[in-house]
């Protein structure tokens, strides 16, 4: 009788072949892995070698001088009104957006209707394609001079909050908030396309239990959808202000640069100025040792920013922990 044992090569290949594959798909992800961090480090070793001299050549403390005067003799240069102006407007961007892409997030995974869902989230995933150039020219060219009655509201009605306090010769115009928001339009996207991945995540039986116990909608993200995804929306907000800390031509753009570190953020007079949109307003024109010094600024964004990445994965892994033992 023929035999009716089949080769296992038809369906699945084993053998010698099978762990020569296996070693070789191994051995290509871990080089690109390590190929990953090789490129982080070179970037590092090349800021720091290219901002030594700079910051060896500086008369003031770099970390805490305001002026930024490089090139000037003697040369004075500091970091601390460059690396306010970053923080500021990259935070107020994300208490700006964090909401409103939570609530949208929200919307997509639980409230809106399937035929409806799919093309909302489309379209916002379509705002994170957008160039940052066209941002800042809407910025300029719209919101400015059409936010003018709002600064104004917020003045007159605020004021007494420092941070809408126009003062005496204050004028409203190309401010941090305006910057802000731009800002907050950027990166709106991305925390509500990661933000949604993660609602979409959470397991159906979680929702229906609560449903079921006689919880309302509302109730039943309350309980069950925001625990479950608190560490991951965490991540998507670190994400979101890594992106603004970074951002360049757009605030360019809409604020008046001026290396400040006040509060009053609706105060065009006043200004205010970041990291990355100082190096390229001044790359340009700038002589060998202000490049220096830009690239020096330059490396306190990157450590920024990677500090910013590594406490997203931190929290993003702190409570994916707690949701397995839970």
């Amino acid at each position: 009788m023929p035999s009716t044992s089949r080769s296992p090569q038809g369906s699945l290949v084993s053998g010698p072949s099978r762990r020569a594959g296996d070693r070789v798909f191994s051995g290509v992800t871990r080089g690109a892995g390590i190929f990953v961090l090789v490129i982080i480090v070179a970037i590092a070793v090349f800021l720091m070698r290219k901002a030594a001299p700079a910051v060896q050549a500086d008369t003031k403390n770099f970390l805490t001088t305001k002026l930024w005067a490089p090139d000037e003799i003697p040369s004075v240069f500091g970091i601390a009104a460059l690396a306010f102006g970053t923080l500021l407007s990259s935070v107020i961007a994300l208490v700006v957006a964090g909401p409103i892409a939570i609530g949208i997030a929200l919307y997509i995974s639980d409230y809106a209707p399937r035929r409806l869902a799919k093309p909302v989230g489309y379209v916002v995933d379509l705002l994170a394609a957008v160039p940052s150039v066209v941002y800042g020219l809407w910025g300029l060219l719209f919101l400015v001079p059409y936010s003018d009655r709002f600064q104004q509201f917020l003045a007159d009605h605020l004021g007494f909050i420092p941070l809408f306090d126009l003062g005496k010769n204050g004028v409203v115009g190309r401010s941090v908030l305006i910057a802000s928001l731009v800002l907050s339009i950027m990166i709106l996207p991305i925390v509500a396309a990661i933000s949604r991945e993660i609602f979409l995540q959470v397991p159906a039986a979680n929702r229906e239990a609560a449903l079921a116990l006689g919880a309302t909608k509302l109730e039943m993200i309350r309980l069950a959808v925001l625990p479950y995804s608190k560490s991951g929306v965490t991540g998507a907000l670190m994400l979101g202000l890594g992106r603004a800390l970074g951002e360049t031509i757009a605030v360019a753009l809409v604020l008046s640069l001026a290396p400040t570190t006040s509060f009053h953020i609706i105060d065009a007079n006043i200004g205010g100025n970041t990291i990355a949109a100082n190096i390229a307003a001044q790359y340009q024109a700038a002589e060998p040792l202000g490049q220096e010094a830009l690239i020096a600024s330059g490396l306190v964004l990157f450590v920024i920013t990677f500090a910013v990445n590594g406490m997203a994965r931190y929290v993003v892994t702190r409570g994916g922990r707690r949701v397995e033992a839970a």
